[in-house]
């Protein structure tokens, strides 16, 4: 399958071609995918706005649209785009009126096409289809979307067709089977989310002892490092743990005892040893002290000092 990831690529639509569109409902998500399918020549028709910033991101985006009901946008659409918190997904699916040939696609990076099951059971095309992509609400939204991957996951033509408006609105399908859903959407969360945390964690470290950005001071760091960690791999890891400076590690332990973020710390020191001995960075005696002074609140009066490792003999 062609793939078209620019804007200028995306093929032109004829008005037979065109699909109407709702949207169910204009959150941060909903509205921005709404305005993917929109520049991609279908027809918002109908969505619905639970809140004042739903209301106001549904008149930016698709000013021609109606705001109706959630079960009205569903009998107006021939493609039903369901953007709701994904607890809210299932019972939505069971209590709208759809209808055999209609699209039902729903955005949550967690779950599978399953959840529509009432919807295939009414006859319609299932997919779900969920972009690797943070939204804030923010105007970039949509121009970040472009080349951006989308997890597809649905059978036979309905797959077809998932993957097929994800090129229109510039994307890379990439399929996803329904059992691996959860642990993708595991991944995509380690990934951001728990970066987002990391990331402010440190800040607020910096900010506590009177570094007045350290969000200017953190971002060339974190930034190469993310960089180095696409492009490399295992590889691009640098610091204590990859050189095997147990010293140092327990010195942090120690000045981190009464820090928020010890136990965060200590997980990833961990995980992040596990990994490089894996990738052969660390030597197995490196790592064994590394994973000692991790499980261990520091070094104390009643414990040696690991930053100088007793000589190893040959039993």
């Amino acid at each position: 399958m062609e793939q078209h990831t620019t804007a200028a690529a995306r093929p032109e639509r004829t008005a037979a071609s065109r699909l109407a569109v709702g949207v169910v409902s204009a959150g941060r998500v909903g509205s921005i995918v709404g305005a993917a399918l929109q520049r991609a020549g279908h027809r918002i028709v109908a969505a619905s706005a639970v809140s004042d910033a739903s209301l106001s991101r549904a008149t930016r985006h698709f000013p021609d649209a109606e705001i109706l009901r959630p079960h009205d946008v569903a009998a107006s659409a021939e493609l039903l785009v369901i953007a709701v918190p994904d607890d809210a997904i299932a019972p939505l699916a069971a209590a709208l009126p759809l209808r055999p040939g209609q699209i039902v696609v729903h955005t949550s990076g967690a779950h599978g096409a399953e959840i529509l099951r009432p919807a295939h059971d009414a006859g319609a095309l299932t997919a779900a289809l969920a972009p690797a992509m943070t939204f804030t609400g923010r105007p970039e939204d949509l121009d970040r979307l472009d080349g951006v991957s989308w997890a597809v996951t649905g059978e036979a033509d309905a797959r077809y067709v998932g993957e097929a408006l994800v090129i229109e609105m510039g994307g890379e399908p990439e399929h996803i089977d329904e059992a691996d859903r959860a642990r993708y959407h595991a991944a995509l969360v380690h990934s951001a989310n728990h970066l987002v945390t990391l990331v402010n964690d440190a800040a607020d470290q910096l900010r506590d002892m009177g570094v007045a950005a350290p969000e200017r001071l953190l971002s060339p760091l974190a930034s190469a490092a993310l960089d180095n960690a696409l492009r490399h791999g295992d590889a691009g890891l640098t610091g204590p743990v990859s050189r095997g400076d147990v010293g140092t590690v327990a010195g942090h332990l120690r000045a981190l005892t009464d820090a928020d973020i010890a136990a965060a710390y200590r997980a990833m020191a961990r995980r992040t040893a596990e990994r490089a001995q894996g990738a052969g960075r660390l030597g197995p005696g490196d790592a064994a002290r590394l994973l000692d002074a991790l499980s261990h609140a520091g070094t104390g009066p009643d414990r040696p000092d690991l930053s100088r490792p007793e000589e190893e003999t040959s039993e």
